[in-house]
């Protein structure tokens, strides 16, 4: 089973307030251990995201006391609960995974797999769902769990402190663009650019679209058009065409009407993150007649994880990522509510 007794460090919410009254502490306790069906990893790297921000400050409402918060965790396996033996001796849980294996500890950690949006493929809408780092203790620490079920392969030719973005940062994106419903070709609006827009920019425009990037920090601008960003702009300018979609990436509900506005006949404003704030009343001519439309994104399935690691795989996405060691998982948090990471933050042992 590997070795699972001695301590490790955490990271956990004590009580949530602000980032800048620092409400995480780090403590030194017992290595967790894991259940029947679930593996216990060497956390490798973590991805910070905007969702940590929201579990620290409490926009969320808390669901584990105390929680490890962190959901992109890139981690070696070092121990497997209860596990089978195969006949060459090997500990395995699950198909192919075992001791010394990388894999991936996403959002989602379990669904019922039982009632009807489970059966239709729905399970990002299962009313029993948990999540990393919200309902269990996530990787702001040197080891966690995982169900071995929800562990996601990884793709080759990334290093440990690119892959964590993109299980979280990616998946979301990815699911972001598909509710988007772009069209082939078409033109795509990105408000915010952070750790997940960046990554679904590159993704859309591998498929050939063109892309307009609206954001308020100039050092995004910049990297947009890096990438290959056809433009980029503050928010409160328009793009310089209609849109066919456009996705809500920042937590600015003040931004829906823009990017309703923005947007071509028949258009799709995908709103991908997990807390909004509220969105000022819409104009129905202005902003929704002529068939335009908003929809929300809410987690993911693995279908969705699966699909985008393997088009991570197939097509090199370049990962920007910070670096923090994690002894400094609060400041990382601080510099993500200031936007003063550039890219995506990674915290690192």
């Amino acid at each position: 089973m590997g070795v699972v007794d001695a301590g490790h460090r955490a990271w956990r919410v004590s009580e949530p307030q602000p980032v800048s009254d620092r409400p995480l502490r780090l403590v030194t306790e017992a290595r967790p251990r894991p259940r029947a069906g679930e593996l216990l990893v060497r956390v490798l790297a973590c991805g910070v995201c905007r969702t940590d921000l929201h579990v620290a400050e409490g926009d969320l409402p808390v669901h584990r006391p105390g929680v490890v918060p962190g959901h992109e965790v890139v981690g070696e396996v070092v121990a497997v609960g209860e596990p089978e033996t195969t006949p060459g001796g090997s500990s395995t849980v699950g198909v192919g995974v075992g001791v010394g294996d990388r894999v991936g500890i996403a959002w989602l950690r379990g669904t019922c797999g039982r009632c009807r949006l489970c059966r239709r493929g729905a399970e990002n809408l299962c009313p029993e769902s948990v999540y990393t780092g919200w309902d269990a203790d996530g990787g702001y620490a040197e080891f966690a769990t995982v169900p071995a079920d929800y562990a996601l392969p990884l793709p080759d030719g990334y290093s440990d402190v690119e892959l964590a973005p993109l299980l979280c940062a990616g998946i979301i994106g990815y699911r972001a663009l598909l509710r988007a419903e772009l069209p082939s070709g078409g033109r795509l609006g990105v408000y915010g650019f952070g750790g997940s827009a960046h990554l679904a920019a590159q993704v859309a425009l591998a498929q050939g679209a063109e892309v307009h990037v609206m954001t308020r920090n100039p050092r995004a601008r910049e990297l947009a058009l890096e990438l290959g960003a056809a433009s980029a702009a503050d928010p409160t300018e328009p793009p310089p065409e209609p849109l066919d979609s456009a996705i809500l990436f920042a937590p600015a509900g003040e931004l829906v009407p823009l990017a309703l506005a923005a947007l071509d006949r028949g258009g799709t404003l995908a709103v991908a993150g997990i807390h909004l704030t509220d969105i000022p009343v819409l104009n129905y001519q202005e902003h929704l007649f002529q068939e335009r439309q908003i929809r929300s994104v809410t987690a993911n399935t693995r279908d969705d994880a699966r699909e985008f690691l393997r088009f991570a795989g197939e097509h090199r996405l370049r990962v920007a990522t910070t670096r923090y060691p994690l002894d400094r998982a609060d400041q990382a948090l601080i510099d993500l509510a200031t936007g003063a990471v550039r890219g995506a933050a990674v915290l690192v042992p």
